[in-house]
């Protein structure tokens, strides 16, 4: 049974931690909050509300402010608009709004981003993997049957017990999966031995059924002791794992297979299999001939049938692979061009099936086959709700092409700048929007550098790769395209010619230094100043002395003057003013000079929902690639010739960010507004299980 917990009171441990948990079994731990033990230790009597503008709070009287727990994807949007939180039966926390009167809910936050992660998701013995974007449940290989073969999610039982065969079990090793362990077990279950140890360990411990070995270098062993195990497969996941097993190990059922019965096995004598063969091959001859003319005749349609062979292959997990020539035809000869980044150019296509999608023509890659496959695999196994997802990729001699979903508002520059001649676009972003942008992008690029296997530095955040769906939430696109640019090895790239954008490359770039996760830090600094703004960082104006824009807006920051810095056409009534200073605070310890000084990606998430206090922020020195001569757009790509290491570990992080608190500011001769004025309008819901 899944359970739902807020600040779980019956339980002491729950009670120091100060968490928000959610729980299997009411002990399994399999998800939290992650918010400091001193925000419940003088707590009377805290509960949880849902604001109708999308914010979930925690109360209790004893805090000053209410604490921010998550923020609804289109947060502020319509009074119109009736939202709530729901427990659902998948054992996932959501929010979810919907148009009053249109009787359809829209999910817009999920606290567990990969539903695989969620313990007992596909049962004991349950295996869980991606199926075009959706969780599938399958068991571990043919030694296995489902308990139920009408429902997948109530896990897989052996065909043998264990008991039944004391001295013939075997261990069935499965490849890229891990057996999920959380608290409080997981502390008993840990060992630093290696992958050999680690089997052998399992096959020989009497209580053990289970176990797994992660291949990241640090020689941990989990050994599963209970009598309850949940899998998760993915290409990403560094790890290997055993099931203990009545010999034979039978092969692996594919996930694709999830639900259907196994075929019956027939003994058959000799002499039919003999008949049937050789019928086999006779029809096969004669029908060579016929089936040759006909795919000549109908290779259009010889053409869509390809491509949605392909489609199946992705229901897989895997990523498809796509002829030129199918995406040639898709995009009617690349014809509808979206834009151009560093990367290559993006062109709107519609595959077989009508999906509608975004091919990507890749430029200057000059990686093999193979290692080109593996980066595609790791960016495809990316799941995240702020992230642009990969479908498939074309590989043809030197022609290297990526499929992405396609985001029906484009870019966030479309919104925010004026266009060419000086003219307002028509397209305009609320306060609101703007700030579900902002920590939307966040949010997406700390999964990419927190949340992966391998932290995957993007090396060119700007408001072009940030696209917005029908919806208007955020999703970072071209991310871990930087690795497919010869690459040296798995920890380091050498770039020997580095593609960044001026106005957002940060210091090191141009000085030699190794890059690091602190070099989007300090990009996505320069693309909150722009959010807040309306216009493009590097411009310099008469109304900003001829200053470079990131010192005018420090200045204007120091006199408390930030309603000079916020965009024109937003009027003072539509600004949340303690949001906006939130996001200019937040900015400028981005964009400081030294990567040290910069806060983790983590931690800017947190200071933008308000859960840590923001220090005042020193002034961000005048950045080394204002040498830079010339005047350009800001999406003009430049080439650097440099030879810069891009380490895939984080620099070290700043100590300037502790607090749950955040400071409020406002215009120019207001009052700051404060969290703790709002009130909340509606209770939290959850389903009947809670």
């Amino acid at each position: 049974m899944l359970s739902f917990w807020w600040l779980t009171i019956f339980y002491g441990s729950a009670i120091d931690s100060g968490n928000l948990t959610l729980r299997w079994n009411t002990n399994t731990i399999y998800w939290n909050q992650g918010l400091n033990s001193t925000f419940n230790r003088n707590s009377s009597s805290p509960s949880l509300a849902l604001q109708s503008i999308g914010i979930l709070q925690l109360f209790d009287p004893s805090f000053a402010v209410p604490v921010v727990m998550a923020y609804s994807s289109d947060y502020g949007e319509g009074s119109d608009t009736l939202r709530f939180v729901r427990l659902d039966s998948d054992g996932n926390l959501r929010i979810y709004s919907s148009v009053r009167d249109s009787g359809v809910a829209t999910e817009r936050w999920a606290a567990v981003a990969d539903q695989c992660r969620v313990y007992g998701w596909c049962g004991d013995m349950g295996i869980c993997s991606y199926n075009d974007s959706m969780p599938v449940c399958g068991c571990p290989s043919e030694n296995f049957e489902f308990s139920d073969p009408g429902d997948p999610r109530k896990g897989c039982r052996r065909k043998v017990k264990l008991e039944d065969c004391p001295s013939t079990a075997a261990m069935l090793q499965l490849n890229h999966t891990q057996f999920l362990t959380y608290q409080p077990e997981l502390s008993s279950q840990v060992f630093f031995v290696g992958i050999s140890a680690c089997r052998l360990n399992c096959l020989v411990g009497g209580s053990c059924t289970a176990s797994t070995s992660l291949s990241d270098g640090t020689g941990l062993c989990y050994l599963k002791v209970s009598s309850f195990v949940s899998g998760y497969q993915s290409p990403a996941l560094p790890s290997t794992s055993f099931v203990k097993v009545c010999g034979p190990v039978l092969p692996n059922r594919a996930a694709s297979g999830v639900g259907e019965a196994p075929s019956k096995t027939f003994k058959l004598r000799a002499w039919v299999v003999v008949v049937v063969v050789l019928c086999t091959l006779v029809g096969l001859v004669l029908l060579e001939g016929g089936l040759w003319l006909w795919c000549c005749k109908n290779s259009r349609k010889f053409g869509r049938l390809s491509s949605n062979y392909a489609l199946l292959e992705y229901a897989s997990g895997a990523p498809v692979q796509f002829s030129y020539k199918e995406l040639q035809h898709s995009t009617k000869g690349f014809k509808e061009k979206l834009g151009a980044g560093g990367f290559g150019a993006v062109y709107k296509g519609v595959l077989s099936n009508r999906t509608v999608v975004a091919v990507k023509q890749l430029e200057g890659i000059e990686q093999g086959e193979k290692h080109f496959r593996m980066e595609v695999a790791t960016i495809s196994s990316t799941h995240h709700l702020n992230l642009v997802r990969l479908i498939g990729f074309c590989s043809e001699g030197r022609r290297r092409l990526l499929v992405y979903e396609f985001m029906k508002n484009g870019s966030l520059d479309n919104f925010l700048f004026a266009v060419e001649g000086g003219e307002t676009s028509e397209r305009f972003l609320d306060w609101a929007t703007r700030f579900g942008a902002a920590l939307g992008t966040a949010r997406g690029i700390t999964y990419l550098h927190e949340e992966c296997r391998d932290c995957i530095v993007h090396c060119d955040i700007k408001p072009e790769n940030i696209l917005l769906d029908e919806n208007y939430s955020a999703k970072v696109s071209d991310f871990g395209l930087a690795k497919l640019i010869n690459p040296k090895d798995h920890r380091y790239r050498t770039l020997t010619s580095v593609r960044g954008t001026r106005g957002y490359l940060a210091p090191e770039w141009l000085a030699n230094l190794p890059i690091t996760s602190k070099s989007d830090v300090y990009s996505y600094g320069m693309v909150l100043l722009e959010i807040v703004s309306g216009r493009r960082n590097f411009e310099v104006s008469e109304e900003t002395g001829r200053k470079k824009f990131s010192m005018w807006a420090y200045e204007e920051y120091e006199k408390g003057n930030i309603g000079n810095v916020i965009d024109k056409r937003l009027t003072e009534r539509d600004v949340d003013m303690e949001q906006a200073m939130r996001l200019i605070m937040v900015s400028f310890w981005c964009i400081q000079e030294q990567p040290s000084q910069r806060p983790t990606m983590g931690k800017v998430v947190q200071m933008l929902e308000g859960i840590m206090t923001i220090e005042a922020p020193p002034v961000p020195k005048a950045s080394i690639e204002s040498s830079v001569g010339g005047a350009s757009s800001g999406h003009n790509s430049i080439g650097i010739s440099a030879i810069s290491s891009v380490a895939t570990s984080a620099a070290p992080q700043p100590s300037s960010f502790a607090s749950p608190h955040v400071q409020g500011a406002g215009f120019e001769g207001s009052s700051s507004s404060s969290v703790s004025n709002i009130k909340a309008t509606s209770s939290l819901l959850s389903s009947d299980g809670i």
